[in-house]
């Protein structure tokens, strides 16, 4: 499944992560990215050396559920640089740097319903594990957002074009302390309602104003 719906310069649906260079392109900081098209040549040990990321993350532009998405450094990326020249024979991929943030504290994720903060949760690893989805062991909790965190939320869907009536926004703390985003979850979004089912009602009014808005 496909991260986030975006609409580039000429109104093409964009169905896949290289939104996120157009997020960062309006002023919104993500995460760095290293987008590696559809049949290059590169290696990922010369991708690696190149990026000056000691430990990155590689996956599929157009993923969900962690699908082929591999934590490389320079000792296995001789290991798994066959996996990514399979890939790229058919599909991009995008390289980003390791987030420690994701270890030591977890992802966070805001609900973001017609435009407002409603709700967040928690998503943190299973030991020994650096993925936060469930099929992989991670766990799901309750999170107070800070006010910072909820600027950048509501700010980031702000700047889509259109604006989406309701999604999430999934973000870190980076190497050097600040917020970053790391995905945008806009297409059949996991919005936790059941954690705050009082969100219920703000997702019907924005599914609503955009039933009458067609």
């Amino acid at each position: 499944m496909a991260k986030a719906l975006f609409l580039d310069r000429d109104g093409t649906l964009i169905l896949d992560k290289h939104y996120l260079a157009d997020l960062e392109a309006r002023g919104i900081p993500v995460v760095p990215c290293t987008f590696i098209e559809r049949g290059s040549a590169s290696t990922l040990p010369e991708l690696i050396e190149a990026s000056g990321w000691g430990e990155a993350i590689i996956k599929p532009c157009v993923s969900g559920a962690a699908r082929h998405t591999y934590r490389v450094n320079r000792e296995n990326a001789a290991k798994i640089g066959p996996i990514v020249r399979d890939l790229l024979a058919n599909e991009s991929l995008i390289l980003q740097p390791f987030m420690r943030d994701i270890l030591d504290r977890g992802e966070d994720t805001l609900m973001v319903l017609n435009g407002r903060y409603t709700h967040a949760v928690r998503k943190v690893v299973k030991a020994g594990d650096f993925r936060v989805q469930d099929d992989f062991g991670g766990k799901v909790g309750p999170h107070e957002p800070t006010a910072e965190q909820i600027e950048l939320a509501e700010r980031a869907m702000a700047v889509c074009d259109p604006a989406p009536a309701y999604g999430r926004v999934d973000m870190v703390r980076d190497n050097e302390g600040r917020l970053a985003v790391m995905e945008l979850e806009l297409i059949e979004p996991e919005l936790w309602l059941r954690t705050h089912p009082a969100a219920a009602l703000p997702l019907a009014e924005a599914i609503a104003t955009e039933v009458k808005a067609t």
